[in-house]
């Protein structure tokens, strides 16, 4: 960074919480939404996150889902120095390593320890070029702040808070229990430099009556010295939301009640899988998360292949779960079969990896659905796109983030044309099985709507994005009024 280093105008303040999945990065949402209500420049920003669930930024890279839904609440495009270290977890590899939006390599646990040394520049060259453009920067950090066996070489929780001299706000979970020794615990166990980082803390996810919890607000606060700043109630509306995570798809079977049937293989590492939320929100559609062990049901009217962030390891799953010879008799009963990204890869003939990026080197056979073959490598597509469908020719925007090349005879017959001309995707021959790498052909209302005519499915008056974006203004009202936002912006420095 050196002397060209932004000057950094804005305050900062960052969540961290008791544990993963605590619902910090919701919070944020609502907190940059509702301070960018208040006329603020807000910039979201996590130092370091683990996703298979990841967004295409404007300048050319890719950062976590989560800090792209918070940018959205900020009302800013996504940077790629919102996320500047993001983890992919593959297969045999163990984790895609992104550094400011592009792939530096693959490491496993224990070796991505080491790197962190290195990778603590970019953090906060990232930090400081946001803080150089904001009033005000929300960090959100990773995990547990209580992990003080990773606390060595940390960037993305009391490491980074340390270095960049941000404050902390403690974030913990009522509705798994115990949330009275998560917040006290973690104090009893951090460092007491780190433990000084602590400025207040938050209870999240609270059902029922809040004067019943009262006394354990008043508890924590004896016990920490730290500042009770709200008790913040479950969120009903969250589920509108895209979420990043996918231990979310494991509390998931089904939803909806409509007559079309949609059922999605639950792989294991399945990716965006926020492709499917307009689709959940469709009253007239059914969708299903097939899980380990169960057969595909006879009803289905479409099965969706979504992305995976390990093609090759998802195959061989979904092989063992019987499900291609369950794919193969849907498709001869005249079913119908959609593939997006890795899923489209999954449909051909081959999939071939002769660099090993997935793993061994080696070339397997898809489930011969397309008359295509993948072969993966090369630099990883990614691309904010928009087009038309073909056949309706009904406009989309959406994205593209995969690695490899799919070619062949289906590909004569693309599902969509980009806005260059460029036909994308292949359709088999009898019009039941297709494929394509744009993700967020269903958040676009008119697409959503022009492939569910063509499937003979019935179509609604549903606008998935002003939801989204209701949602969003939902949230802060949320959180502005369990969380004293004053105080908040009084403690950050």
């Amino acid at each position: 960074m050196g002397e060209d280093r932004p000057r950094r105008r804005a305050k900062a303040l960052m969540l961290q919480g008791t544990g993963s999945d605590v619902g910090k990065s919701l919070v944020v949402a609502g907190l940059a939404r509702a301070f960018a209500n208040r006329g603020l420049v807000v910039r979201p920003f996590k130092p370091q996150n683990m996703s298979n669930n990841a967004a295409v930024t404007v300048d050319g890279g890719e950062i976590g889902r989560a800090q792209a839904l918070q940018a959205r609440a900020a009302r800013v495009a996504p940077s790629v120095h919102m996320n500047p270290v993001l983890l992919k977890p593959q297969s045999d590899v163990g984790s895609q390593v992104v550094v400011q939006g592009r792939v530096l390599g693959n490491a496993k646990a224990r070796e991505f320890q080491s790197w962190k040394p290195r990778l603590e520049a970019s953090v906060h060259e990232s930090f400081e070029r946001l803080a150089a453009e904001a009033d005000l920067v929300i960090v959100e950090g990773a995990g547990s702040a209580a992990e003080v066996n990773l606390r060595p070489g940390d960037i993305a929780n009391m490491g980074f808070a340390r270095k960049a001299d941000v404050p902390v706000v403690l974030v913990g979970d009522i509705d798994r229990g115990g949330v009275i020794a998560q917040i006290v615990g973690t104090q009893a166990v951090i460092d007491p430099a780190d433990a000084a980082m602590v400025v207040g803390f938050l209870v999240n996810k609270f059902r029922g009556d809040p004067t019943l919890f009262a006394s354990g607000m008043d508890l924590i606060a004896a016990k920490t010295g730290w500042v009770a700043l709200g008790l913040v109630p479950w969120f009903r509306e969250a589920g509108l939301l895209p979420a990043e995570d996918a231990v979310v798809l494991d509390t998931r079977r089904a939803s909806g009640a409509g007559n079309f049937t949609v059922v999605v293989p639950r792989l294991p590492h399945i990716s965006n899988f926020d492709d499917l939320d307009p689709l959940a929100q469709e009253p007239g559609v059914r969708l299903i998360l097939l899980r380990p062990g169960e057969v595909l049901p006879a009803e289905a009217d479409l099965v969706l292949l979504p992305g995976s962030k390990a093609t090759i390891a998802d195959l061989a799953a979904l092989r063992r779960e019987g499900w291609d010879v369950d794919i193969a008799a849907h498709v001869r009963r005249g079913g119908r079969v959609l593939g997006l990204c890795g899923g489209h890869q999954m449909l051909g003939r081959s999939v071939a990896d002769p660099d090993g990026v997935e793993g061994p080197a080696q070339t397997v056979p898809g489930l011969g659905l397309l008359d295509v073959e993948t072969v993966l490598g090369g630099d990883k597509t990614l691309e904010l796109v928009s087009g038309t469908l073909v056949g309706s020719n009904a406009p989309f925007s959406g994205y593209e983030m995969h690695v490899g090349r799919t070619s062949g005879e289906d590909c004569a017959r693309p599902l969509v044309v980009l806005s260059d001309g460029r036909g994308e995707g292949a359709c088999a021959v009898s019009g039941r099985v297709a494929g394509c790498y744009v993700h967020g052909l269903f958040s676009d209302d008119r697409a959503r709507a022009a492939l569910l005519a063509a499937w003979g499915a019935e179509t609604s008056d549903l606008a998935y994005e002003a939801r989204v974006e209701a949602t969003l203004d939902a949230l802060a009202a949320h959180v502005g009024a369990h969380v004293d936002l004053d105080r908040l912006w009084e403690l950050a420095r």
